[in-house]
């Protein structure tokens, strides 16, 4: 038997997934599933902004309210089990909870699909403690140029 196999029969230095990675590929199979609706998608969003803590909750109301306005087009859903936003089946921008993975700060994120190269690098997340008019026009310019 290799090393390989023995190790993974015994679970002596097999790491796996955390638990709140499996959580978030639970929510992606039941969110493949929905994905041809655009209500369910948008109930799962707010399902989700409702059961996170505040602060992030209010901020995730707030985004969800710039993103849809900035692009309308965007189909609001959830992708493993974040808020995020698609166009053409595909997520462009993604809000997560600070919460979801343990982490010191919300992110919001945009995915290869949005349109913000800038050369040959540019930034892809953006760390967010609190939403202010500054950042939220930020967000606006961004949004749009994703989806330009």
């Amino acid at each position: 038997m290799s090393q390989d196999k023995s190790t993974l029969a015994t679970g002596k230095n097999s790491k796996g997934f955390t638990a709140e990675e499996r959580a978030a590929m639970k929510e992606r199979a039941k969110e493949l599933k929905a994905a041809a609706n655009r209500a369910e998608g948008e109930n799962a969003l707010h399902e989700k902004i409702a059961e996170m803590p505040e602060p992030e909750r209010t901020m995730a109301r707030r985004l969800h309210a710039i993103i849809t306005a900035a692009a309308p087009d965007l189909w609001p859903k959830t992708w493993y089990g974040m808020p995020a936003y698609a166009k053409d089946g595909k997520v462009v921008v993604f809000f997560q909870s600070a919460q979801k993975f343990n982490t010191r700060y919300a992110t919001l994120g945009f995915s290869d699909t949005a349109n913000l190269d800038e050369g040959t690098m540019w930034p892809t997340s953006f760390a967010l403690k609190e939403l202010t008019a500054a950042e939220e026009a930020k967000i606006v310019a961004l949004v749009k140029k994703a989806v330009s």
